[in-house]
């Protein structure tokens, strides 16, 4: 089964994101996994403290996670997979995507602020001639129905 690889943080622009690539899969009979990447320089503590904010982290990421995964489950019929990876984002989407061979799609959503489209944005589109699948970016001010009506 082809997947639709999203990118959850706590960016504004992911919320049209994990909604295109999920309505996408339903449409398209895919799946959706759903990525999150905790950096490392959140556990440059002490080994004990560094446990507890990776085991605070992984919390948060899963309770974010439900949020989408209930929709998804709801309004697209679509059960999504949480994949949780730590290291530098741009460098663990792409050891995700190698380790996945089912991901056909990479969907990023893009700022709309003056601050450009954001870095895994940036950052990914000057790869994007050497990488295995295609990337979407959606744009983060697109409204709901403006995203029902292009997917």
């Amino acid at each position: 089964m082809r997947k639709f690889m999203v990118v959850l943080d706590d960016s504004k622009e992911c919320l049209n994101a994990m909604r295109f690539a999920a309505m996408r899969a339903a449409k398209t009979g895919g799946g959706v996994e759903v990525l999150a990447v905790i950096p490392p320089e959140e556990f440059q503590h002490w080994i004990g403290v560094g446990d507890i904010m990776r085991a605070e982290a992984r919390e948060r990421i899963e309770a974010h996670f439900e949020v989408f995964a209930k929709w998804m489950r709801d309004k697209e019929n679509i059960d999504p997979e949480l994949v949780i990876r730590e290291g530098e984002p741009v460098a663990e989407i792409l050891a995700q995507v190698s380790d996945d061979p089912e991901v056909g799609v990479l969907v990023l959503g893009a700022g709309t602020g003056s601050g450009g489209p954001g870095p895994l944005v940036t950052q990914l589109t000057r790869s994007s001639g050497t990488l295995p699948m295609p990337i979407t970016i959606v744009p983060g001010d697109l409204s709901k129905e403006r995203l029902e009506a292009i997917s």
